[in-house]
């Protein structure tokens, strides 16, 4: 399964300034662990942001999203799209098959 986790601020940019480098901290432990596949800011960023997750299910995912620390501050919220992919690129099938850890 594949997750598309969409970061939209309930605040303004500024209000989540002070929560940026806890927030990347979080976007790191995710890359690195092999969940989270692509992150990045919306265009516009004031929209908020964008996360690929794999290699987890739902739950996890929506557990995940809740530790964001944008989340705890209050200052973004998650709404999370779950698919399990139909077709896939050949050079892709190894990372986003429905059996990828």
């Amino acid at each position: 399964m594949l997750h598309l986790l969409r970061l939209e601020y309930t605040k303004s940019e500024q209000a989540a300034e002070p929560h940026i480098k806890d927030h990347v901290a979080f976007l790191d432990r995710y890359h690195a662990a092999g969940t989270f596949l692509v992150s990045g800011q919306t265009v516009q960023s004031e929209q908020g942001g964008l996360i690929i997750a794999a290699g987890v299910d739902r739950a996890t995912a929506e557990k995940i999203a809740a530790e964001d620390p944008f989340v705890h501050a209050d200052v973004g919220r998650y709404t999370i799209t779950t698919i399990v992919p139909g077709r896939i690129r050949p050079d892709l099938a190894d990372l986003l098959a429905p059996d990828a850890p």
